[in-house]
């Protein structure tokens, strides 16, 4: 299976420039981030609000200007392509985004929502158009007259269903689904991921599910990244990741999960200390280490690679082991 998109050293960093009366500052929100995705295969990214992942989200698809590091799809580096040369590549990456009452325009019909990605790209005639949009209705679930419908008539789910036609609508190869599930009843989110499962496997489609439900990542994903203050602390096979965690923060992530069964407490939960550092003054040395239990001066002083030490199952950490025992 091909490899379509890959990144290497990704950085963005948003600057704000001082004035009389204040001080500029430089918001690191994604800090140097190296993955890959294959074709038909899906990439969760997990972690807590803030740690930028919708922000590398947006930077994949060249939504944001990159501020440092290279961006291959495939084997293609996009990284520097004008916003002409990105045109033509917009067919191939699409995004669903999280809120689908703020992402579809109240003013148009459905059918035009649907429609519009022809028009930008000038595909097809407008009888064809419009056969298109009824067909893309129907395979997420909608009824064909739907089209004639606005945004506000739809419940939260089947707006989600319109913004998921309007993604695949150009026959995409990437998908970025930035939370697009947690804004969803349970019931409801269910169904969504299944539609993106049946949508994946129908149209060979890669996705980078971005979420902040682990239960939900690991439903879906293939692999799984976990982002924490603009870096990824730990990537591998989604199994391997939760049966066998291998970074403290992860650990603490999984050990949230709620359990199902009201009569059985979560004796092994983490509760971590303190608040997640600002982007804007990230801590030395690892960023974790002033909420990890096993922090040492090593942690504080020096910064853990991101290092594959068992398979592709890599993780950012002086000291990870299963059981977290210190080595020195």
């Amino acid at each position: 299976m091909s490899e379509l998109l890959r990144v290497e050293d990704i950085k963005q960093y948003f600057f704000s420039g001082g004035g009389i009366l204040r001080k500029g500052y430089t918001v690191y929100a994604v800090d140097g981030i190296s993955f890959s995705v294959k074709q038909g295969k899906t990439l969760g990214l997990v972690g807590e609000s803030g740690c930028g992942k919708s922000t590398l989200g947006l930077t994949l698809l060249k939504l944001f200007e990159p501020t440092a590091g290279k961006i291959f799809f495939e084997g293609r580096d996009i990284t520097h392509l004008s916003v002409k040369e990105m045109r033509s590549l917009r067919q191939e990456m699409q995004i669903i985004f999280q809120d689908p009452t703020e992402s579809l325009n109240a003013r148009h019909t459905v059918g035009m929502i649907i429609e519009e990605p022809f028009i930008i790209h000038n595909i097809g005639k407008p009888a064809e158009r419009k056969q298109w949009v009824k067909e893309l209705l129907v395979k997420v679930g909608l009824p064909a007259g739907a089209a004639e419908r606005y945004p506000h008539e739809f419940s939260g789910g089947q707006r989600q269903r319109i913004g998921i036609a309007r993604a695949i609508a150009l026959k995409p190869k990437l998908i970025v689904c930035d939370e697009s599930v947690s804004a969803l009843d349970v019931s409801v989110q269910a169904q969504i991921l299944n539609l993106l499962l049946e949508l994946q496997q129908e149209m060979d489609l890669a996705l980078i599910f971005i979420a902040h439900d682990l239960s939900v990542v690991k439903h879906i994903s293939d692999r799984v990244a976990v982002m924490y203050l603009g870096k990824i602390v730990e990537i591998g096979h989604a199994l391997e990741v939760y049966n066998s965690p291998r970074h403290p923060y992860t650990k603490a992530l999984l050990s949230a999960i709620p359990i199902a069964n009201p009569r059985q407490r979560n004796s092994g939960r983490i509760v971590l200390k303190g608040e997640l550092p600002s982007p804007i003054n990230p801590p030395q040395g690892c960023h974790f280490h002033t909420r990890c239990p096993y922090a040492t001066d090593r942690c504080r002083e020096e910064r853990p690679l991101l290092l594959a030490k068992v398979g592709d199952h890599a993780d950012a950490c002086h000291y990870s082991t299963t059981s977290h025992v210190k080595t020195e």
